[in-house]
């Protein structure tokens, strides 16, 4: 009697999973992602495009309220296309997690910071993951999608959700498939950069790589979440790296009096084995300042010490420290002190034509700037304010009268719409961070 049970559950099992498997096939399935940024949103476009009925989730009104209205807070998403969405009835927002329980597959999108002692803090996951275990139901397929370290899927996520008394893999399906969006990129987008994809076990990959390939061009299977975690964690400490011996040949060559630029121009001729990356001001945005810290503390805490990994992140972050000093050191020159000196700031978002500030080196600069007693001002075509330590700033008009008024002006990012030729023209002084000005030359203009 015990066993023709078991045989009767089985089946009933596997039915369930073939109506998932089908429901997919046919995108009658219906779609949700928790998390409506920089990730959750192009994703859940992405989703919608191909015939899929997509709600999504967040916490924040505002973003729900805009989402619902057809107006985009994302560059990368136009209104045109988020608004067709809405008005068609194909997407939806709402703050209720209880929609979760209409929906047979959960892709969570959500931040996932540092703490202030540069700890992983996974408070976004756990409280999305918990909603989720509110309300789930046999049959569904959730998909982290939150940079994190190896590990989290199945150590973190796995246990809240089978607390229900569900069993992955054949009650419900987990998987980990890192996001690999590059805001402002318009030659990769959510559909056309290969997706990873890892699920806990055999049938929740195939569910996870089927999801996914409904949408996206190229899928690429790996054993296990925790691969499909490092895979992620991996690109990006590849470019801190990188960047970091960008940023220390910048300041070596500086000593010794060659142009950094014209350097790595011509070591990228060489059509083997060499990449190019490029100096700046620091690391920003959602994940190059973050993901290292993530690897290097799960790898701490396995008892190995990643001092390569490591001393990147030391690099990087005195970047900012560097153009300060490289800014007081050009006033100084000119027989002016860095306190009260009026200084501009081009550019306040992390990296160039996208609105977002996160972990931007540039916020950084004009934090030391105003801390060594500098008139700071910024302009950025794509962020409207900044609060610094408590102080408002907003962003100010690009004008040759604005440039005049300056003792410096210096390029923290580099906005294709900037009016390169105004700014080497009419700044009295610009030290030029992103080698912008390339195709200008005099003596107000300074590179590192």
């Amino acid at each position: 009697m015990e066993l023709r049970v078991e045989t009767v559950t089985q089946k009933r099992l596997d039915y369930d999973q073939g109506v998932l498997e089908e429901k997919i096939r046919n995108r009658s399935a219906k779609l949700g992602v928790i998390g409506l940024g920089y990730v959750g949103l192009p994703l859940a476009i992405a989703m919608a495009e191909k015939g899929f009925r997509v709600t999504g989730i967040d916490i924040d009104g505002a973003k729900v309220e805009s989402f619902n209205a057809g107006i985009s807070y994302v560059l990368d998403v136009p209104n045109e296309s988020l608004c067709s969405m809405v008005v068609s009835g194909v997407m939806r927002a709402t703050q209720s997690f209880a929609a979760v329980e209409s929906l047979d597959t959960i892709s969570i999108c959500v931040p996932t910071p540092l703490r202030k002692t540069k700890d992983p803090d996974l408070s976004y996951i756990k409280a999305a993951v918990e909603a989720v275990h509110n309300h789930l139901r046999p049959g569904k397929l959730i998909v982290l999608e939150s940079t994190t370290y190896p590990g989290t899927t199945r150590e973190i996520v796995l246990p809240i959700l089978e607390r229900t008394g569900l069993k992955a893999g054949r009650d419900f399906f987990l998987a980990y498939s890192p996001e690999r969006v590059d805001p402002g990129n318009k030659s990769f987008t959510s559909s056309n950069i290969p997706k990873v994809v890892g699920g806990v076990t055999a049938r929740c990959t195939e569910l996870a790589t089927l999801l996914y390939q409904q949408f996206v061009e190229r899928i690429v299977a790996v054993s296990s979440p925790e691969t499909a975690e490092m895979v992620k964690l991996l690109e990006n400490t590849f470019r801190s790296v990188n960047i970091a011996l960008a940023n220390e040949m910048a300041r070596m060559c500086g000593k010794l009096h060659i142009n950094v630029w014209e350097v790595i121009e011509a070591a990228k001729t060489k059509p083997f084995g060499f990449m190019p990356f490029y100096p700046g001001p620091g690391l920003g945005g959602h994940c190059l300042p973050v993901d290292s810290y993530y690897l290097t503390w799960k790898a701490r805490m396995n008892g190995f010490e990643p001092r390569l990994i490591e001393l990147a992140a030391v690099i990087n972050n005195q970047m900012p420290g560097f153009m300060v000093d490289r800014i007081a050191d050009a006033l100084n020159k000119r027989k002016k002190s860095l306190n009260g000196s009026r200084i501009l700031a081009l550019g306040i978002a992390y990296k160039s034509d996208v609105n977002d500030t996160r972990e931007s080196a540039a916020l950084e600069v004009v934090r030391l700037l105003m801390e060594g007693g500098a008139n700071v001002s910024y302009s950025d075509p794509y962020v409207a304010k900044v609060d610094i330590d408590g102080k408002i700033l907003a962003s100010a008009g690009l004008t040759p009268r604005l440039l005049q008024s300056m003792d410096c002006v210096v390029i923290l990012t580099d906005h294709s719409v900037f009016d390169y030729a105004m700014i080497a023209a009419d700044s009295p002084l610009v030290l030029d961070c992103r080698h912008s000005l390339k195709d200008f030359s005099g003596p107000n203009i300074l590179s590192f």
